[in-house]
């Protein structure tokens, strides 16, 4: 069994990152709600636990607490935010208002050597209105801000750990190291988790599920579905069909890119169903984005069933689910998280499906998928592409989705992304520093028109909006810093060649407080 950091969510919209931040340090971690079972948590027999942020103040009546096990189990215990002053209540120390909150970016002094914390000054991202007044008995003060006396705190003979900022998140420079010390140095996990064994266990628990049974694939196009589908053929090889729909929805040439990597690289037998119409159709009068999320949903569940009927009715169905889409969609298992939109192969799924659904990607990170697929000898011009929500062209044209709105968004998507890969500005692997690129970038069409002139002409046209952001766990965004001469000319092309355009702006919002897709 491989060494396991247990991350209890208090309701923090982000705990995943701890998790994903943990996992970069090679130690495998997984994610529960604060009010999980022992039995669950503990089956995983963790090396030890991380409490996580969030919104509630922990002496108001009905906060969350800590379960009694955690305590209980003599592990490694390390607070963040709310964390901290949890494990500060539980224990019968003092959390009050701060006299000042504390928001954004402060520097931390260390006072002393310590398991934890490496010595110095040095930056750290707080976002919490409450503070510890009176440390629980056994406890040190660890570490202070100008407006935190108690921005970190330790009890090294039970173990116990607790820190006011934000380790998880990248404002934080040495988040990683630090949780690569409680994981590695104080919890001592054993840092296996890599993509090879990733692989493993996930192809080792394809097989206990499915067994000898045969499977549908849905492929979308993007590195979601294409590395979910290998993963399942490396597992059970020709049990295996990989079903591609072309919805209408798609970007320019994925059709032909997508039938191309498929029958070249994984050898996989692949059936592609033309059913534009059908989306088209659908989608027809549909504008709210949640209503256009479950439509498609559906839709797609329809045609796989109708396709898995033809082909013997597999009872498997594989989905490119990741985790970011479960937690964007409080699916049951986050269930302590606002939900912030539904993802078509997530909260828009019908209740009666007539499959069994195998995700092997429903805890991994975009960076752990992209690893995963690279290890697995797919193409880097697939693993790399940028991110394709499955709903496709639909959540980036805005209002009504017809054929010829999808045809103006499309071209000018192609337009802005080919630009962009022309200038090499796309990200392409790992290697390279996601604030010196694109990771992800598209097109919107917006139901918004505005007077324009063209040819000494009054127009009144749509409006694109171009949307460029760097990241590295898709989390949270920060929009590029584009050439302006680039955004010049490719404004310059698209109002020249798409019709029925006469209007570009560049969206410069981080996510958050927005999201990268805008539907």
């Amino acid at each position: 069994m491989k060494d396991t950091i247990v991350v209890l969510d208090f309701g923090s919209q982000y705990a995943q990152l701890i998790a994903r931040r943990v996992r970069e340090q090679g130690v495998y971690s997984e994610l529960f709600p604060h009010d999980a079972s022992a039995a669950e948590v503990m089956a995983l027999q963790p090396k030890g636990f991380v409490l996580s942020g969030g919104p509630a103040s922990v002496y108001a009546p009905g906060a969350p607490q800590i379960p009694p096990y955690v305590l209980e189990s003599g592990l490694p215990v390390l607070g963040v935010c709310y964390g901290m002053q949890a494990l500060t209540h539980a224990l019968g120390g003092t959390v009050n208002p701060a006299p000042q909150r504390e928001y954004g970016l402060v520097h931390l002094e260390v006072l002393r050597p310590n398991p934890l914390l490496p010595e110095g000054r040095y930056p750290v991202w707080m976002s919490h209105g409450d503070r510890i007044e009176a440390l629980p008995e056994g406890f040190e003060v660890l570490a202070r801000t100008a407006n935190s006396p108690v921005a970190a705190m330790d009890d090294l003979k039970r173990r116990y750990f607790g820190v006011q900022f934000h380790p998880e998140v990248q404002h934080t420079p040495r988040g990683g190291e630090i949780l690569r010390r409680f994981a590695v140095e104080i919890c001592g996990a054993t840092p296996n988790w890599t993509p090879e064994n990733i692989i493993a266990d996930r192809v080792a628990s394809i097989r206990a599920q499915v067994g000898g049974e045969r499977v549908l694939a849905a492929v979308s196009g993007g590195v979601d579905s294409s590395v979910a589908t290998a993963l399942v053929h490396r597992a059970v090889g020709d049990q295996l069909t990989a079903v591609f729909v072309d919805t209408g929805l798609l970007r320019a040439g994925e059709r032909e890119q997508v039938e191309a990597a498929f029958r070249g690289a994984l050898g996989a037998h692949l059936v592609v169903v033309d059913a534009a119409a059908e989306f088209l159709q659908a989608l027809r009068g549909v504008t709210d984005p949640e209503a256009k999320r479950r439509t498609i949903g559906e839709k797609f569940i329809r045609i796989f069933e109708r396709e898995a009927r033809r082909l013997g009715q597999p009872r498997f169905l594989v989905q490119g689910t990741i985790y970011p889409d479960v937690v964007e969609s409080r699916a049951p298992d986050r269930a302590n998280a606002h939900r912030i939109k539904s993802h078509h192969n997530v909260g828009g799924l019908p209740e009666n499906m007539a499959f069994d659904l195998v995700e092997p990607l429903r805890y991994l990170f975009k960076d752990e998928v992209r690893a995963v697929g690279e290890a697995l000898g797919l193409p880097r011009a697939l693993v790399w592409r940028p991110p394709f929500p499955g709903p496709g062209l639909a959540v980036r044209c805005l209002g009504e989705v017809t054929a010829a709105r999808v045809a103006k968004l499309r071209a000018a998507d192609a337009i802005f992304t080919g630009a962009l890969e022309a200038a090499g500005l796309l990200r392409s692997s790992a290697r390279e520093e996601s604030a010196a690129k694109v990771s992800q970038a598209f097109a919107v069409l917006l139901p918004v028109k505005s007077v324009g002139v063209m040819g000494d002409q009054r127009t009144y046209q749509e409006t694109i909006v171009l949307r460029a952001v760097t990241t590295d766990d898709f989390m949270t965004a920060d929009w590029a810093r584009l050439p302006a001469d680039l955004l010049a000319e490719v404004s310059r092309r698209i109002v020249n060649e798409v019709d029925g355009v006469n209007r570009v702006v560049y969206d410069i919002t981080t996510k958050p407080p927005a999201t990268i897709e805008w539907e």
